[in-house]
């Protein structure tokens, strides 16, 4: 497994980020911990879930994801140790003791119950990364901010990331922090794949400018992109899309997979291949439903995309990128092999 620093930071995560948003509702308990044992055995140490995944438990209560990671974390082992954890917090819990404050939004109050009910759900005392799941644009960032420097000096959160913010918000959110001397954001979990391109217009390079590592999320389009989405093979997400696909989209997709299978690659390992070749990536998010697609995926970090193949998948699905701007010699995108430049 290939290691990379998240964004400017010093700690170093997999190429590959385990995402357990399956756990619970779609993948079983024990099917669960086959995945993170074989994750963690494979070297991928970046693992991203969610207070709001899985849903109700069967105790009565949301957290049913965490609470799965947490029982697979008391089993010992150096489990722990070996991962660095991100998770989320924005939604509503239905916690009744929360009453009005439990909606959907962000505030300091909401932060440091949701850091620490997380916690309890995953049996740690720490969470490595812990992320805006949306913009609150209710809640200032000197609120925002404080909250966050009182549980770093806690000890119970490490860094803050983002997800689901637009570049503005990413600037708005460095300059409160850099007014406070704070590190701010590390991370930004956002939507990004061959079949959504937007991001490249603004956030990706405002990420990139800022340091702020991206953690693409739906790398394979809710499994469009995955090479089963057309035959019913694939997942129910993947089914449900591929319904309503025009016929151009569809002849799309089958002439993706064939350029898949003359790279000799699945078009799924191609797709996240593509997301890692962008300098502003750090990791795309994986969601394997069984340990063996997370085998099938683990060749991803060493596939070398050719600038002719990068050119063919321009083609294929066009960037909304104006390539006639020439290269930003700022950016890693002047000299990487990738068909355009910012």
């Amino acid at each position: 497994m290939e290691y990379t620093h998240l964004g400017r930071i010093g700690l170093l995560v997999s190429r590959l980020c385990l995402g357990t948003m399956n756990f619970g509702p779609r993948t079983s308990e024990a099917d669960a911990f086959r995945i993170m044992d074989a994750a963690v055995d494979a070297g991928i140490n970046f693992f991203d879930t969610a207070n709001v995944y899985g849903g109700w438990t069967a105790a009565g209560h949301h957290g049913w994801t965490e609470e799965i990671i947490g029982r697979w974390f008391a089993q010992g082992g150096g489990r722990r140790e070996k991962v660095v954890l991100a998770t989320k917090a924005y939604g509503d819990m239905d916690d009744p003791l929360d009453g009005p404050n439990d909606a959907s939004g962000y505030s300091a109050y909401k932060i440091r119950r949701a850091v620490d009910n997380s916690l309890a759900r995953l049996q740690t005392d720490r969470i490595e990364l812990h992320q805006m799941h949306h913009v609150d644009t209710h809640a200032p960032w000197d609120e925002v901010w404080g909250a966050y420097e009182d549980l770093i000096a806690a000890g119970k959160v490490v860094y803050v990331g983002s997800s689901n913010f637009g570049a503005r918000h990413l600037c708005w959110a460095q300059a409160a922090a850099a007014g406070r001397h704070f590190l701010g954001l590390v991370s930004e979990q956002h939507k990004y794949s061959l079949l959504t391109r937007q991001p490249e217009l603004e956030v990706l390079p405002a990420a990139l400018e800022m340091g702020i590592g991206v953690i693409p999320w739906s790398p394979l389009a809710g499994g469009l992109l995955g090479g089963h989405a057309l035959d019913g093979q694939g997942g129910e997400r993947s089914a449900a899309a591929a319904k309503g696909l025009s016929a151009e989209a569809r002849s799309t997709l089958e002439r993706f997979g064939e350029l898949a299978a003359a790279a000799g690659h699945s078009p799924a390992n191609l797709a996240l291949a593509w997301t890692l070749a962008h300098p502003a990536v750090t990791a795309p998010i994986i969601g394997p439903r069984t340990a063996e697609q997370l085998t099938e995926t683990l060749v991803v970090p060493e596939i070398s995309l050719s600038a002719d193949l990068l050119s063919a998948l321009d083609e294929l699905f066009p960037s909304p990128v104006d390539r006639g701007n020439g290269a930003d010699p700022r950016s890693k995108r002047a000299t990487a092999p990738w068909g355009y430049a910012w």
